[in-house]
């Protein structure tokens, strides 16, 4: 593999960690409804476990409430149950047809928190595999030394730590961004 073929694909393997980790902040709760929230919520239903987007339509109608409309009713049930058993701290009501959700305004201190959580996963799901792959990617190169030219593993070397700093404020801003909806009201 040449020094360029390692740096694009450690940028291919920073790219889609960037991707898993904003679709990871996309499922903490805001103080706002947006259905990805319910991404991780499983359902057992048809003797199986399945996400709720398979069992049921989730739509948020006014930015303050979920209406969850199940595509078979005799799911209702297990449906609700899910919700209540996440770690979502939503509380469905149930009329026989359809699961209303109403989201609470966020607590001054379960806002605290889940900034914290958010931090959490900044550094595990996204800063520290970034780092990984440079240290993969930077050993990888010092195997090519010998059949490239010390000026140009110092460039390759220099090229991938610019791609690692443009991934790394990447998952920074998505941080920042996920913070700012946090504690705004």
């Amino acid at each position: 593999m040449s020094g360029q073929e390692i740096l694009k694909a450690s940028e291919d393997k920073m790219s889609k960690i960037l991707a898993s980790f904003q679709e990871e902040l996309k499922t903490i709760r805001t103080g706002k409804a947006n259905p990805d929230i319910f991404k991780r919520v499983r359902v057992e239903c048809y003797g199986t476990n399945m996400s709720l987007q398979e069992v049921a339509g989730v739509t948020a109608p006014d930015g303050r409430s979920f209406v969850i409309q199940p595509f078979d009713k005799t799911n209702l049930k297990a449906i609700e149950q899910a919700i209540q058993n996440s770690e979502l701290g939503l509380n469905p009501t149930n009329d026989g047809s359809i699961i209303r959700i109403v989201v609470p305004p966020l607590s001054e201190d379960r806002r605290k928190e889940l900034v914290k959580q958010v931090s959490k996963i900044t550094e595990d799901k996204g800063k520290v595999p970034t780092r990984n792959i440079r240290r993969d990617s930077n050993d990888q190169l010092k195997k090519l030394k010998g059949s490239i030219s010390d000026d140009e593993l110092s460039n390759h070397q220099d090229e991938l730590e610019k791609i690692t700093s443009k991934y790394i404020n990447l998952v920074d801003e998505a941080f920042n961004k996920k913070k700012v909806e946090l504690t705004t009201v």
